[in-house]
């Protein structure tokens, strides 16, 4: 039904009502009338149409002398219009000019404005007067008290009435109130000053998985659990002193990292009687947060390292040039060769050091692709079986993790690497087994674990491992094998922890867990690339995902294409020949259609960062480009 045909039926309705209706707004102006309220007040047509003021309908009532003689017809009119601007509810009965008598419920709305009910009651005083003179046996007294108690029964009925209506009103904003709540995605609740939950909108179970679903009515120990609550009390002393404020926790159930705003709650006398709380799940945004932190420090020792390392470079050439054309010298003595094989090594060993300290510095993207973990650790098992000693085995364990992941999984395989080589290193003499378990810490993160047989962590270990340049494999080691790892797990928004279980030592990997999504539809991709031969493989490439593929070899063929109806993304290489770019491309096109760029600039490079649009480095797998393209369609 249309609001206009809406309209039109209540309209009729109202108009059958044998009473007088009118609803003016908070404006004090006609909102709904009916036909009664027209035709018992006589009123001409125009003070009947919604809009009308208030004020123009008492001028008119009063100037006909609805309301008697009056001395100052403005003055009448402006108390009148201040008595309803109040809004109170009120009953009265009162004398028209005409003679006949009205009984007048007024009742305010919620919204503003009020609701009034005018109805004739002429014939009920006629029948009171006529029962006053027929009824000799009744006392005056009687009658006077019959017709107080009629007159408070009804204004009675139309204050409860009202006090319905707006218990109604209450109730419905209630009902919405606790609707909003509840979809919101975290948790909002209130505690008494003995910590127990007065109100909750039933969502503490998802923001902290393994609490009550429905608190109220619970002490905070019994809702949270015992070390939740042990965390968050600090909190809630604080603010039952007064002191609003915010705590981030790691909820140990879930893995998830939870902010909580704690607030007192006054009473009028500003007393403390209890405390708001609002929890929310920031895990994501903690990731993001520390691989952002982690990407700005690897920027800040690029900075500080590159000067330093391009003059150690230096040097180490100059060393090596040097010791060669010793090496080269005739009828030194045995020790000097000695001394110059000693250099020589010490000298390649510090170039390694650099590309070391250079992959750890520079600067690196994160290139997550869709990743079956088991197929990664069985070709991580293949690459690092040749290399374990004799004594020493594999074992791979993976639990719930059978859909594929995103993750990268160059940096992962090196760091998993790393630790097998550095477990196998620890069990050179006893043998034992290295082993390896995989499984998802709720739907937050991907755990992974390396367990070796070896003597465990020292103190000193324990404490310091992490840190660049630490070794304790002497004149072995590089001390940056660890670091590395730390490194990209951080990148990738992780945490790395390093603990002995009493039979070895043990180094537990955390990567935030993000679902696949689904592969995408068929697309229709135009691809601009002026290489043939790269063309041509990315082409294959993009076919295989059932993709349809249109070619442009430069920017002035791909507008040309690009009139051509139902393209849905557009892959295209940032350097083109001609004086505009792919960037150039992006910013022209990239609020009609997605667009991916491709390149073989370094992460660093000012044009590649310009780019107001993905970019995935050359070169690239089918995976990688199947998630980007997933991620442009959605």
């Amino acid at each position: 039904m249309s609001e206009t045909s809406r309209e039109r039926l209540t309209q009729a309705g109202l108009n059958l009502i044998g009473q007088a209706l009118s609803i003016f707004d908070s404006d004090l102006r006609l909102a709904v009338s009916n036909r009664q309220y027209q035709l018992m007040f006589d009123l001409p047509e125009p003070l009947t149409r919604p809009g009308t003021t208030f004020e123009d309908t008492i001028r008119h009532l009063v100037a006909r002398g609805e309301y008697g003689e009056v001395d100052d017809l403005e003055t009448a009119v402006r108390e009148r219009v201040e008595t309803a601007r109040a809004f109170e509810a009120h009953y009265m009965e009162r004398q028209r000019a005409n003679g006949r008598t009205i009984a007048v419920e007024g009742a305010p709305l919620p919204q503003g404005g009020w609701v009034t009910v005018y109805t004739d009651i002429t014939e009920i005083k006629r029948q009171e007067a006529l029962l006053r003179a027929r009824s000799e046996e009744l006392s005056d007294q009687l009658l006077d008290h019959a017709e107080a108690l009629a007159a408070a029964n009804r204004e009675l009925a139309a204050t409860n009435a009202a006090l319905e209506e707006t218990s109604r009103q209450l109730a419905i904003t209630e009902a919405r109130t606790r609707q909003v709540t509840e979809m919101t995605p975290a948790h909002i609740a209130r505690v008494d000053h003995d910590l127990i939950y007065t109100y909750s909108n039933r969502r503490l179970s998802s923001v902290m998985p393994g609490s009550l679903a429905n608190a109220v009515g619970r002490h905070a120990t019994e809702a949270l659990g015992p070390e939740t609550f042990a965390k968050i009390e600090p909190g809630f002393t604080k603010a039952f002193a007064g002191e609003a404020n915010v705590i981030e926790i790691t909820h140990d159930p879930s893995g998830r990292r939870i902010r909580i705003a704690l607030t007192p709650d006054r009473d009028p006398e500003g007393t403390v009687i209890g405390v708001f709380i609002l929890s929310t799940d920031v895990t994501h945004e903690t990731q993001a947060r520390a691989a952002l932190a982690q990407a700005s420090k690897r920027e800040l020792a690029a900075k500080l390292s590159s000067g330093l390392a391009h003059d150690f470079a230096n040097l180490l050439t100059i060393i090596l040039g040097l010791q060669g054309r010793l090496e080269r010298m005739e009828d030194l003595p045995p020790e000097a060769h000695e001394a110059i094989r000693a250099t020589l090594a010490a000298a390649r060993r510090g170039g390694t050091l650099l590309d070391r300290i250079a992959a750890i510095s520079g600067p690196r993207e994160l290139r997550p692709e869709a990743v079956v973990l088991a197929d990664l650790l069985d070709d991580l098992a293949a690459m690092a079986g040749p290399t374990l000693h004799e004594p020493v085995t594999l074992e791979i364990d993976i639990e719930g993790l059978d859909t594929p992941i995103l993750l990268d999984p160059g940096p992962l395989q090196d760091s998993l690497l790393n630790l097998i080589l550095n477990a196998n290193d620890a069990m050179r003499e006893t043998g034992g087994t290295i082993a390896i378990a995989a499984h998802p810490v709720r739907d937050t993160w991907v755990e992974i674990s390396v367990s070796d047989h070896g003597s465990g962590f020292s103190e000193e270990a324990l404490e310091h491992a992490l840190d660049p340049f630490f070794t304790t494999k002497g004149s072995e080691g590089s001390g940056l094998g660890l670091s590395m790892v730390y490194d990209q797990t951080k990148l990738a928004g992780g945490t790395v922890r390093l603990r002995n279980t009493g039979e070895g030592a043990q180094v537990t990997l955390r990567l935030p867990l993000r679902e696949v999504a689904a592969q995408p539809s068929p697309m229709l991709v135009l691809l601009v690339e002026d290489d043939e031969d790269i063309r041509a493989t990315t082409r294959d490439m993009l076919r295989s995902m059932d993709h349809t593929v249109i070619e442009a070899g430069s920017i002035a063929e791909a507008e040309a294409l690009l009139t051509l109806p139902d393209i849905d993304a557009v892959l295209s290489d940032i350097q083109l020949p001609g004086a505009r770019t792919g960037v150039d491309l992006a910013r022209a096109i990239g609020d009609q259609v997605p667009v991916i760029l491709m390149t073989s600039l370094p992460p660093g490079d000012a044009l590649r960062a310009s780019a107001p649009c993905p970019v995935i480095q050359k070169p690239f797998t089918a995976a990688q480009l199947a998630a980007l393209l997933a991620g442009a369609r959605g």
